[in-house]
């Protein structure tokens, strides 16, 4: 049976596609998955510093198990606006050009530099934005963490195990226990958090204690060295008020069924840095669905998570960014995620007035 399958077999998995939605989420939430990280490496200490990543395509795979559903994927994102390229000249008449560009918050090489024709737009930019620059400093991380404790632990008396039943407690516990971690040491911890702690392939962990950065911060140090304006968009608090919001159930199911998807997260990822590679950011979600087929009957999920997790911020990021485009000169970088789609960054730049012209490699 091939990954597919094992991934599609709702019988046997009962997958609500909660799983995917978190594992994408690790590249639309550039502070969670900071954060999220340095929790997995020390929680996860024994990850040897050469681990390999073992994913898939799970793409190139469906175009040999089904072409028919592998070309119905592709056309599917090729109708998504902005959704073929991850660099994007912002023009207006009277100023200077800037550039949005969709970054991968993962440690991965392939990811972790600009593109040539990229590289020319940051040196030239005067001003670089990214989603927060607080992750830059630790101090004010803690601080912020500090301030509302709420926000990523049960501070009362509920725990992850008040919302479990009994199957999905054996479930729970069979997993982590596979990954070095005890239900008893994250019992308090939002399940969000824990569940993007266990998303993480072992051959990010290792890179991460190795200390490499996602492109994001090695962006924002380059602009503060070079003597840019360096602009952040949201706060850490924002950020995880976002992922709060949402209902616990949510956050419950998607770590049961994040835990229980195992080694195919690194099927998942690889497929993610594939299109991201390709430019095909409006292709995401297309694919994930179709490893997911069932979770068409989860529109109510599906929809509030859109919502809360990348529609209202990217009005958010557009609102917040347009001073800045209208100074000229800058150079925009945010999750690739935020770019596609009718209410994606993109879009909602066109819609204010903004020329909006891919740039292809």
């Amino acid at each position: 049976m091939t990954r597919i399958a094992h991934i599609s077999s709702a019988a046997a998995d009962r997958w609500s596609g909660m799983a995917l939605k978190l594992i994408a989420l690790i590249n639309t939430l550039f502070v969670a998955m900071v954060l999220l990280t340095a929790l997995a490496v020390s929680a996860r200490a024994e990850t040897p510093a050469s681990a390999a990543c073992t994913g898939e395509n799970l793409l190139a795979e469906l175009a040999e198990t089904d072409p028919e559903t592998h070309a119905r994927v592709l056309a599917e994102g090729a109708d998504v606006i902005h959704g073929d390229a991850i660099l994007y000249r912002i023009e207006r008449d009277g100023v200077a050009p800037s550039f949005l560009f969709g970054t991968m918050h993962m440690t991965d090489p392939r990811v972790t530099e600009l593109p040539p024709f990229a590289e020319a737009a940051f040196a030239a930019a005067d001003t670089v934005v990214i989603e927060t620059t607080e992750i830059l400093d630790p101090s004010k991380s803690q601080m912020a963490l500090m301030s509302r404790p709420e926000l990523t632990m049960f501070t009362g008396d509920e725990r992850i195990s008040d919302y479990l039943s009994d199957a999905d407690r054996a479930r729970l516990q069979e997993g982590l226990s596979e990954r070095g971690l005890q239900l008893a040491l994250v019992d308090r911890m939002k399940p969000w958090l824990v569940a993007a702690m266990v998303a993480l392939p072992e051959c990010e962990t290792a890179r991460k204690q190795a200390g490499i950065e996602i492109l994001d911060i090695a962006l924002a140090r380059r602009a503060e060295a070079s003597g840019k304006d360096l602009v952040g968009l949201e706060t850490i608090i924002e950020q995880l008020e976002a992922m709060a919001s949402l209902p616990m159930e949510f956050h419950v199911s998607g770590l049961v069924e994040t835990v229980a998807l195992g080694e195919r997260i690194d099927d998942v990822i690889e497929t993610m840095i594939a299109l991201y590679e390709d430019g095909r950011t409006g292709t995401v979600w297309p694919t994930l669905r179709v490893l997911t087929p069932e979770a068409t009957g989860d529109e109510g999920g599906y929809a509030a998570f859109e919502r809360t997790m990348i529609t209202s911020r990217n009005r958010t990021m557009a609102e917040r960014v347009t001073p800045l485009l209208e100074r000229g000169g800058a150079f925009v970088a945010v999750g690739a995620l935020h770019l596609p789609g009718e209410e994606g960054l993109a879009r909602l730049l066109e819609d204010a007035g903004y020329t909006i012209t891919p740039v292809y490699e």
